[in-house]
């Protein structure tokens, strides 16, 4: 069986759509990130970066803990042997755009919700910093989705990986009726029966100022703090 340690943030949707679109069997663990259970001991066992999402497989011998979300799908397509291609060209098309959404559009993305929507202050560097890199990188996704369907041509895990930053994109300052072929793009994955049951298990809740206490601002002194006993 797979164990999904999930909370309904873009990166935990990239998984559940995963594992939907796979139609691989699996029990869902909500890992309640606004009240700081990414710190407790036991998923530290299986997330050392105090991150979701997570999997567990434990049908492997031993059980197989995988944290990081590109990897978490890279597994899930492994198992159902779907999404990622075997031969190497396409393969590696799929991967390269999969790591262009785990070192890019993630980070960059999440940093302007942040300096837009979360910061104590307001920063206008940080807002127009992040803003205007997020909106060079939909230009890229646009250029790359001009002439094909699907960012690798056929419908793999790297689409799956995108479209749950794509979701939140007023929040990050952008426009899609600015970037057709992302608007095109967007709303054929929309509308998928899979991607529909992966949101239909949560969407991510508003953070309260509890919640700021555990998202923003950690330390490795204050993780340790909040981990006392974990190996």
């Amino acid at each position: 069986m797979l164990e999904l340690y999930f909370y309904p943030s873009p990166n935990g949707l990239k998984a559940t759509i995963a594992l939907e679109e796979c139609a691989l069997p699996y029990r869902l663990h909500f890992v309640n990130i606004l009240r700081g259970e990414q710190f407790d001991p036991a998923f530290l066992r299986i997330s050392p970066n105090n991150k979701i999402p997570a999997l567990v497989d434990t049908a492997a011998s031993p059980p197989l803990a995988i944290f990081e979300s590109g990897a978490v799908l890279l597994y899930v397509a492994e198992q159902a042997g779907r999404f990622l291609p075997r031969e190497p060209a396409a393969r590696f098309d799929v991967v390269q755009w999969l790591f262009w959404q785990v070192g890019g559009l993630g980070p960059m993305a999440g940093q302007a919700h942040h300096f837009r929507a979360f910061a104590s202050e307001v920063v206008p560097y940080g807002i127009r910093r992040y803003t205007d890199e997020v909106n060079r990188l939909y230009g890229v996704l646009d250029r790359r989705l001009a002439d094909r369907e699907f960012v690798a041509g056929a419908y793999s895990i790297a689409d799956m990986a995108i479209w749950p930053w794509i979701v939140p994109h007023a929040r990050q300052g952008q426009q899609l009726e600015a970037f057709p072929h992302v608007a095109r793009w967007f709303a054929a994955i929309r509308d998928r029966p899979a991607v529909r049951r992966a949101y239909e298990i949560g969407h991510e809740r508003a953070a309260d100022p509890e919640a700021y206490r555990y998202l923003y601002g950690q330390t490795a002194a204050s993780v340790a703090a909040m981990t006392e006993g974990s190996p």
